[in-house]
This record gives C-alpha cells, structure tokens and sequence, in this order.
C-alpha cells in the first residue's frame, strides 16, 4: 500500500474508492505500526496534492494518523507507533505564504495543503495534551513541536483565506477555529473578528478600485526615509501612509517592520494626531493577518530610550510568560491615545496567551510531578497535588491579571505635570456633573469640552473598555482588584466608565465586613458612586446595610481611629440620600449619634460642641426653617470656624457641614 501512488490533486470532485480509502483503513486497523511500515512520507505527499473542494476523507486520515503516532499498536510493543511529519517538511509547504504582492507566485502548494497541514499540527499538539499520563510510560515519547516552527506559520492569515473558501473546504474552517479557541486565544479576540469584517468587506473592492499607480510605487525604503524626516517635514510620510491604507492586509506586510521600528518617532511633541490614527489604522489592518510577530515587533520598538543602556529585545515566549512586560513602554505612550490602543490590544492578547501557555505547561510537565504511591493510602490521596498545581496556576493569572489593572489604573491618574498645567483631575463622573450643574453655563460648557478633550480622558476611556471586558469576562477579578483597593480619586471614573461596575454590588457587604479599616472605607465611598449611578433596589439593601455598619462602628472604635474612619466617609452619606431618600431618618440620626458621641468625649471644647448638636436636633426636626442657612454658601463651603485641631471638635464641623449638604440637596434638589 505505500508503494501506490498519491492521488494527484486530490479533491471531492474525484469520486469512487481511492488509494486513500485503502490506507486510513490500514491505518484504523494498525497494520502499519504493526509490521513497522513507516506511513509518514505517503502521508505527507497526499497532503501536498489536495485542491478545493476538500475530500470528506482527508481528516478522518489526519485524525486517525495522529492516533497511531501517540498510541501503542498494543499493550506488548508500546514503541510501536507512525513518526510525526518533521519540522522541516511543515515549513516547506508555508514557504512563502506571506510574501506581498507577489503571494501567488510564490506559493508551490495548495492553500488546501497548508490549512489541513495547520489542522495537523493543531490536532497534533491538543491529542499530545490530552494524552500525557498515557505518554509518560513510554521510553520514546512523541515530542512537541518547536515554538519557533509555530511562530513561523502565519496561521491568522490561514484562517482569513479558509474563511472565504468555507463552501470548497468543508467542515475544516470550524474544526480550524476550535482548535484555535483551545490553543491560541489571542487569535481570537472579537473586537478583531469585528475590525476584520470591516476590512474584508465592501470596502476592500473600494479599495481596489482608488489604488493608484502612487500607492504600488512606494517601497518599504522610501517610507523609512519619510519616517526620518518626520522632525522636520510630516507630509511626505503622511502622503506615503495614507496611500498604503489603500492597499490590501497582505500587500502590507513588507511595510510592517518599518511602521513598527518608528513608532517611537512619533511620540515626540509637534507629530500631528492625523499620522498617529493613520498608523493606528494601518497596525489594525497588519493586526488581521500577522499578529503574533506584528505584536512582538511593536512590544520592542515602544520600549523606553535609555542612554549607555542596551535595549533587551523580547521573544514571543518572554512574552507570553510575562504580559506585564507590554506596560513597560515609554511612558509617552501613556498619553498618546492611538499608540495606548495599539499596546491595550497587545496586553489583552497576551493575557489570554499567557493563560493557554501556562494550561499547556500545567498538562506537559504533569508526567513530572512526585509519586503520590507511597503516600498514606487514603481515597483521593493522589489528585492532591494536580489540584494544588491547578490552584497556583489560577493564581499566578489572577496576580497577573490584577496587576494588569492596577497598572492601568495607575496611568489614569493624572500626573504632577498635568495637574501644574490646570488638567483637571476630576474624573469623567465630576466633570460632566460640573458641566450640567455650574451657574455660568457658557463658561462650564468651555471648561467641561477642555477637560474632556485631551489626551488623559481619551486614554482613561480606552483603559475603562478594557477593564469591562476584562471585568465580564472573569468577574473575579473585579473582586480582587476591589479587595486590593485603589486611589479613591478614581471611583468617579470606574463606576461612570467601566458599565459592568455594577458586579461590585454583589461582594460590597463583604468588603465592609473585613476588618481592615481602609477596606471598609474604600467599600463605603465605592457604594455612594454606584448608588448615584444604580439607584436599584438591591443598591438600596446595601446602602442601608452600610449605614447600618457605620452605627455598630461608632460604638466600637477608639477616638484616633473614628475620626480616621469617619471622615473620609460622612461625604457618603449625602451621596445615600440623594440616590435614596428613605435613608434621610437612618442618617440624619446617624449623624447626630456620632456628634454626640465626639460631644462626650470632649473635656474642654464642649461649650463649642453643645450648640452644634442643638442646631442639628432642630435641624432634623424642622428642615423648611433652615433652608436659608443652607444656601449660605460658608455653610455649604465649610469656611467656619474649624481651627481647633482636636480631632472631634474636626468631626462635629465635618458632621454640620454634611448635614447641611444634604439639607440642600433636599431643598434645590441638586
């Protein structure tokens, strides 16, 4: 049966019994291993002499073939097993896949013979995972291909072409997308599923149809040197860039080394933003069939330019090991909107690599884990380590993704610089309401577009799209940056921008129950945002709960630690009653409790205290009569006299003041 020949060119329109139908059945039945007949090189040759439509036999062939490299013929001969096609045979058949305008020519094989070799080295390396404990026993194991082979198939370009020939192959394009959802994640990311259909659209015959002699004639060369004279004259390379936007996903691959390696340029001051989103626009449409090297390649040009130091060029393994690494950029990128898009995108695609990379290493390395056969003999004794290992590794990702978030929220706060320049560090919540609430309208509008049209806020909105999805995708992470805290000058932007915020109603009772006080006091600012923002009832049970909380603390804590917990919290209260009303009883006595309770221990100042608790006992009782004192704006500002450093002479004025913003709030209704 080796002897036969292939059959040339090989497709669903050959019909009758072929010598295909003869050798999977041989090899079902393990004929081969058995008489230690080598299959692999006919195999291989059949593969290569495939065309469109696609024949109905060639993956069970593949299927069953990878069956017989990884399982013993029987129990008697464990080496008897079929060799895996060699790395050098794969990357014959993708030479020149990715090669420009010239792509056809430079292909020898069939596009049939490169996606079902694509599907052999994918159902090759999940069969290798899943039979592990299986392959541990064997003396002479089936190996794993190189990282380096799989980093030279432009497998993302693959499934572009399989998914326009999806009638011609068959089943093959969603078995392809399977076992690319399993083993490579970051090649499937939605919004590039999105960005795709926009690119591979209506608009690529648009396209075709403005190119321009000028566009064909632009080298790789010529755009280096507009790049280089960037500082000085911008619109040779913009002329070039937006020439090349009309060009195809594949005819730009020449071009991507030279966009990417001066990127750097462009973070310098005075690059029109015009350039900036046409680059962004151009690495979106490199995104679609190049990824993994596009992202290693854009990781290690926006690296920071330190003097005397050498630049460490980074591997896509260091990557995928380490995701972080992408946020050690050059901190301009920080600031420059349509670079910080480009490195959001390669973050997120690396944090799912990294979660495949670390499950495939869990399975490989399962075989080397200790014996647990002469450990106590007790039922479930031996799957004790396998969960542990499963338990770091959920932690490592959960450490990693959390640290992921805590950088980028870090990079929404505006720096000293920003802040000496008159940004405003207000966050997108407090900008719009000062917006809609100032007294000057025309003046507030002017302000309210200055803040929210630069840099910081378009930034802080990608990093907010990035979070959501990271926050519905594993809910578990929002707990855990919450439980990890951050600076509370941000809550107005993550409960106004992030939409899935509203998880956090779930664990806040939690979060309060915890006994660190900087905890509790994060969870109480947290829940006055999200109850301006989610007036739902479920908000409501928690907000009583919280004021609640805040009575049975009053009792328990020490004078230092209630003005410490006290303070940054009354301001919360108002937020309660301006989201719910009913609470008005709850805090209002709540607040004169805690008045009272810094009233009594206070020795010398109580001649000062005594008057205030009065006027919020009438307060309380007869809101109407002091609504002027309410618009008075030293109430309202708080400019009384508050020079006593005594913490609970501090308290009680912090007390009046939040009862008189809440009077007024009650009265203006604002």
């Amino acid at each position: 049966a080796v002897r036969v020949p292939v059959t040339s060119n090989l497709s669903a329109n050959i019909t009758g019994f072929l010598p295909i139908h003869c050798i999977y059945q041989l090899l079902r039945s393990r004929s081969f291993t058995k008489h230690k007949v080598s299959i692999k090189d006919w195999i291989y040759r059949q593969l290569c002499e495939t065309s469109t439509p696609l024949h109905p036999q060639l993956l069970p062939l593949i299927d069953v073939y990878i069956n017989s490299i990884l399982t013993p013929a029987s129990k008697s001969n464990p080496e008897a097993t079929n060799q895996p096609v060699t790395e050098q045979e794969i990357l014959n058949i993708f030479q020149g896949v990715t090669g420009g305008d010239n792509i056809r020519l430079n292909q020898r094989f069939s596009i049939t013979a490169q996606l079902l070799v694509l599907y052999y080295i994918l159902s090759y390396e999940e069969a290798l995972l899943a039979n592990t404990k299986t392959l541990a026993a064997m003396q002479r194991k089936p190996k794993s291909y190189s990282s380096s082979l799989m980093d030279q198939i432009p497998i993302k370009f693959l499934i572009r072409q399989a998914q326009g020939l999806q009638q011609e192959l068959g089943g093959l394009h969603s078995a392809l997308l399977r076992l690319l959802a399993t083993n490579y994640p970051h090649l499937c990311i939605v919004d590039d599923w999105i960005c795709e259909e926009e690119i591979t659209g209506t608009d690529a015959l648009l396209r075709r149809m403005l190119l321009t002699n000028n566009a064909k004639n632009h080298s790789p060369k010529q755009l280096q040197e507009a790049f280089s004279a960037v500082p000085v004259n911008h619109t040779q390379v913009m002329q070039i860039i937006e020439h090349l936007t009309l060009l195809s996903a594949s005819e730009l691959i020449p071009y991507a080394e030279v966009l990417t390696s001066n990127m750097s340029q462009l973070l310098n001051s005075g690059v029109p933003r015009r350039i900036l989103q046409t680059v962004n626009k151009l690495w979106m449409v490199l995104n679609t069939v190049m990824p993994r090297r596009l992202w290693v390649m854009t990781v290690n040009a926006l690296q920071p330019s330190m003097k005397f130091v050498r630049q460490q060029k980074y591997t896509q393994n260091d990557l995928m090991i380490d995701p972080l690494i992408v946020l050690r950029c050059d901190q301009r990128v920080h600031r420059c909107p349509p670079l910080m898009d480009i490195t959001l995108h390669m973050l997120n695609g690396y944090l799912l690599a990294s979660k495949a990379y670390l499950s495939a290493h869990l399975k490989e390395t399962e075989q080397d884990r200790p014996s647990q056969n002469n450990t106590i003999g007790l039922v479930g004794q031996t799957d004790a380590p396998e969960v542990t290992r499963e338990e770091l590794k959920n932690a490592l990702l959960a450490a990693q993704d959390s640290a992921a978030v805590q950088i980028l929220l870090e990079i929404c706060l505006p720096t000293e610089e920003e802040k000496a320049n008159g940004v405003n560090p207000d966050s997108l919540l407090r900008n719009v309401q000062s917006v809609i609430t100032t007294n000057t309208p025309n003046k507030g509008m002017e302000e309210g577009e200055d803040n929210l049209l630069c840099n910081l806020r378009e930034v802080q909105c990608l990093i907010c799209c990035l979070l959501h999805q990271m926050y519905i995708a594993d809910p578990n992470i929002a707990k855990l940056v919450h439980f990890q805290g951050y600076p509370c000058e941000l809550l107005p932007l993550t409960v106004a921008g992030i939409p899935s915020m509203h998880i956090c109603l779930d664990f806040i009772p939690e979060l309060i129950a915890q006994p660190e006080l900087e905890k509790q006091i994060f969870a109480i600012q947290l829940l006055s945002h999200l109850c301006i923002q989610y007036a739902l009832p479920k908000s409501l049970s928690v907000a009583r709960l919280a004021v609640n909380v805040m009575g049975t603390l009053l009792t328990v804590l020490t004078q230092a630690k209630r003005y410490a917990f006290f303070m940054p919290t009354l301001p919360s209260l108002v937020s309660f009653c301006r989201a719910f009303p009913p609470l008005y009883e709850d805090i209002m006595s709540l607040l004169i409790q805690i008045g009272q309770v810094c009233a009594s221990d206070v020795a010398t100042q109580t001649r000062d205290i005594d008057p205030i608790i009065t006027r919020l006992q009438q307060i309380k009782e007869k809101p109407s009569g002091w609504s002027q004192l309410c618009k008075d704006s030293s109430y309202k500002n708080g400019s009384r006299d508050t020079g006593s450093m005594d913490p609970d002479v501090q308290l009680c004025h912090c007390i009046e003041r939040t009862v008189i913003e809440i009077i007024n709030m009650s009265v203006s209704g604002i």
